[in-house]
């Protein structure tokens, strides 16, 4: 492999995009819907209408996509709302999965 080849290499793996992780909250039969719409606005930054929107979808298929991030910033808000689950007392779950 000569240095060209080798720069070239080294320069594609560079560009390539980082893998993208969707965090999802899961249905359960105690978090009440106005605390997980309030999750969505404030963990999330959606707005009211769409927080209301991924709740009812929450709710009906048992799983909600909140948002698709980096596996940094996605680990980093599904911590910041299992603190504040723990903290209202509500047993709501957050998964990260990565996406293909």
């Amino acid at each position: 492999m000569t240095i060209t080849e080798s720069a070239q290499q080294i320069s594609q793996n560079q560009i390539a995009p980082p893998k993208q992780y969707g965090v999802y909250l899961l249905n359960d039969d105690y978090t009440t819907m106005e605390f997980v719409v309030q999750i969505l606005m404030d963990v999330f930054r959606q707005p009211e209408e769409r927080a209301i929107s991924v709740m009812l979808e929450i709710h009906h298929h048992g799983k909600g996509l909140c948002g698709v991030y980096t596996r940094d910033m996605a680990q980093t808000k599904q911590h910041q709302v299992m603190i504040l689950a723990a903290d209202a007392g509500f047993p709501l779950l957050c998964t990260v999965e990565e996406l293909s």
